[in-house]
Order: C-alpha cells, then sequence, then structure tokens
C-alpha cells in the first residue's frame, strides 16, 4: 500500500488537477447539455472505465513502452482524434431531430458509455499523464510497485468519479433550461457536433495533459 504521507499528498495533487477540465470532462459535458444529465453521467462512467485501462497499463508498463515509440504515440493520438472528429462530423450531418420542446434526442445507456470508453482508451495522453504522475507518490521500499500504482490510480479514478459526475450533472441541470430555447433546438447539433470536432483537433496538435 502507499505510504499515508504520499496518500495525504496525493488526494489534493489530484483534485487540483481533476477541477481543470480536460477533454474528457468537455465531452461530459456536451453530452449533458445535448442530452440530459443521465447521458453525461453513463458518459462518465465510460470515460472513467476507460481509465482503468490506462491505470492497469501504467501499473504493468505499457504506458512506458507507448511513451517511448514514437510510432505507437502517433498512432493511439490520432486514431483517438479521428474518432472525435467523427463522432462530431456525424452529429452535424445528421438529419434534424423533430423532437418536442425539453426532449433531448435519445441514445441507448449502452451506446453512449461505449463511446466514453472509446473516447478515453484511445487518448494517449491520458496513458502519459497516469505514468508521468502516479509514480510521483510510490513508495518503492513500501512493497510491491504494481500494486501501489493500481491503489493509487484507483483512487484518482474514483476521485475522478466525483469530479466529472458533479460537471455531468451541472451541465445537465443548465441543459435542461437550455433546451427550452428552440433556436438552441435548431443549432443544437452543429454546436455539439462542433465541440467534438474541436475536441478531436485540439487532441491531435496539442501538448500532453491528463483527463
Amino acid at each position: 500500500m502507499p505510504d499515508p504521507d504520499k496518500l495525504a499528498l496525493f488526494v489534493p495533487a489530484a483534485l487540483l488537477l481533476l477541477v481543470v477540465p480536460g477533454p474528457a470532462v468537455l465531452y461530459i459535458v456536451t453530452q449533458s447539455v445535448t442530452r440530459g444529465r443521465r447521458a453525461g453521467l453513463v458518459s462518465m462512467l465510460g470515460v472513467q472505465t476507460g481509465g482503468l485501462v490506462h491505470v492497469a497499463a501504467a501499473a504493468v508498463g505499457l504506458s512506458a513502452l507507448l511513451a517511448s515509440s514514437a510510432v505507437a504515440f502517433s498512432v493511439v493520438k490520432y486514431a483517438g482524434a479521428a474518432y472525435l472528429v467523427f463522432l462530431g462530423a456525424r452529429r452535424i450531418l445528421a438529419r434534424p431531430h423533430h423532437a418536442t420542446v425539453g426532449a433531448p434526442e435519445a441514445r441507448s445507456a449502452a451506446r453512449l458509455f461505449r463511446q466514453g470508453v472509446v473516447v478515453n482508451v484511445l487518448n494517449p495522453k491520458t496513458a502519459l499523464f497516469f505514468l508521468a504522475f502516479l509514480p510521483q507518490f510510490v513508495d518503492r521500499s513500501g512493497g510491491s510497485v504494481t500494486l501501489q500504482l493500481l491503489v493509487l490510480g484507483l483512487l484518482f479514478i474514483a476521485l475522478a468519479t466525483l469530479s466529472d459526475g458533479s460537471y455531468a450533472l451541472l451541465a445537465g441541470t443548465a441543459g435542461q433550461r437550455l433546451r427550452r430555447s428552440q433556436r438552441l433546438l435548431r443549432r443544437e447539433r452543429y454546436v455539439s457536433g462542433g465541440v467534438l470536432v474541436g475536441l478531436g483537433l485540439a487532441a491531435a496538435v496539442s501538448g500532453s495533459k491528463g483527463s
């Protein structure tokens, strides 16, 4: 287990990083605003499940391989960026949805969950974040490094669930008011699609940052 003193430093450091919105948070907020709090929360759970993949990878050293290989980094980086652009373009090009005012477009929870998982799994910057951040709080003399990394990673995911879940709830509440606007109903697919395309482009050109 990680040293208690290191845990006392880890929790506030993790919370400080989590309150700064990154690509995953913006993705969750977009889903909440356009489809409601339930969609945002399901998307958030998908994103955190994808985060578990990166935690496991960091614990067994796969993130180190990803960081050392320019080809692997580029492949995953641009695959993730392309997926976000694809989601956004599909949203923009979709036929207008003739729903009643205040009723967001329906989408299955399973589909939203899967998209959240893919969005985070295909974000190599999340892998690099865990690789850079988690080892700072590992005590090499305190037992299994792999176990310590797993504990720290799971704790970070738990904190992220609380933080990102709060973003989803707040954004969903605001979305309920915004969806009463007929103008927003007409422009919603362009706004949400544009956000996703922008996230994909930003992921392709920006420096490494975590969730």
